[in-house]
């Protein structure tokens, strides 16, 4: 007769429905992840930033001319900290950014249909 380690009691082998060891798969973690607080700080400079080159134009002309400039100068830094720096505050940079564009083309588009001469050119 054989001596039973386990008092007769054998254990079952886990079923996978809960898991009892570590992950098989290793967890990575992102070197930089986005927070509110990132995407907000990126927002508001790029706020800040639209409204100062929105404010040297002195027409409709200028003022959409400007807008664009500095949006298009908003997404190369966005695109540089988005690749290289915090996603989150390029994330709030883009998101301004293109709210601005839209503003500035609903005040084309507007002065646009009054005047019925485009005024960009």
């Amino acid at each position: 007769m054989t001596s039973d380690p386990y008092g007769g009691f054998r254990p079952r082998s886990p079923s996978g429905l809960f898991p009892s060891g570590p992950p098989a798969r290793p967890t990575y973690r992102e070197p930089h992840p986005v927070s509110g607080a990132g995407v907000a700080l990126g927002g508001a400079g790029a706020a800040a930033w639209l409204l100062l080159f929105g404010l040297l134009g002195t027409s409709v002309r200028t003022y959409a001319w400007w807008t664009i400039v500095a949006g298009g100068l908003a997404w190369l830094v966005a695109l540089l900290l988005v690749r290289h720096g915090d996603r989150g505050v390029g994330a709030g940079i883009a998101i301004v950014t293109g709210g601005g564009w839209s503003i500035a083309a609903v005040i084309v588009v507007a002065r646009w249909a009054t005047n019925g001469d485009w005024p960009l050119w």
